[in-house]
């Protein structure tokens, strides 16, 4: 579940956003890149583990 404590994203309800890792080549690990999606809106996709975000059309 993403937060979205820093109000970076249109408010929801607790638990609305739920955030998947994109993979990130030559990265070990989780990586920044991260897709943030709420079952009503937009897809959001973060290059940079939350200090901005991109709205994408599902």
């Amino acid at each position: 579940v993403f937060q979205n404590r820093e109000r970076r994203l249109p408010r929801r309800p607790a638990g609305s956003y739920r955030e998947y890792v994109h993979p990130t080549p030559g990265v070990r690990g989780a990586g920044p890149q991260r897709i943030i999606v709420d079952g009503g809106g937009p897809w959001y996709y973060s290059p940079d583990h939350y200090q901005t975000f991109k709205a994408l059309q599902p």
